[in-house]
């Protein structure tokens, strides 16, 4: 009788202790929930530069992993140059609730080397400026939400070695109809 005893105490124990963990801040339950980044979700047309050229891609934006990231994919309209492959990047967007701020994981045509930098950012109204700390020095992509017509600005932006900032490119987004 004794025994049944023990097992009581540590059974309702146990039950008390797991009622009082409490839901981690991040996780499978804790999906990812931004009206701003919703704006994104879609196709659209990319027009812009990119160091001072001119670029267009197709882009869209979709909710995927469990609504954890917001997937943007951009994939080129220009055609090859220089022996070069057209620009194609897939970009996940992500939200880190312990340290309260977005992450960008960036993987494009350029490889490995240039996806292990992880940007980060916090929304200021209707922007959100990611800031990528890359071996060569920061670079910024601040994306801008135009309510009044429903389109998006994207500004890059790089350090150089002597400090100043300057423009790497300038890319605006309107929806496909």
């Amino acid at each position: 009788m004794r025994h049944f005893g023990i097992v009581a105490f540590l059974f309702c124990s146990l039950a008390t202790a797991a009622e009082k963990v409490p839901e981690p801040l991040d996780g499978i339950h804790r999906t990812f929930q931004d009206a701003l980044l919703d704006r994104m979700v879609g196709h659209w047309e990319l027009a812009g530069t990119v160091m001072g050229r001119p670029v267009q891609n197709d882009f869209s934006a979709e909710w995927v992993l469990n609504h954890q990231f917001l997937q943007l994919h951009f994939k080129s309209n220009d055609p090859p140059s220089k022996g070069r492959p057209p620009y194609q990047a897939l970009v996940f967007i992500g939200y880190d609730n312990t340290s309260e701020r977005y992450v960008a994981h960036w993987i494009d045509v350029f490889g490995g080397r240039y996806s292990e930098t992880l940007g980060f950012g916090r929304p200021e109204g209707n922007s959100v400026k990611f800031l990528f700390e890359y071996p060569d020095g920061p670079f910024t992509n601040t994306m801008t939400y135009h309510p009044q017509t429903d389109s998006w600005t994207f500004l890059l932006r790089q350090k150089t070695p002597t400090g100043a900032w300057t423009d790497f490119a300038q890319e605006t987004l309107k929806r496909k109809i």
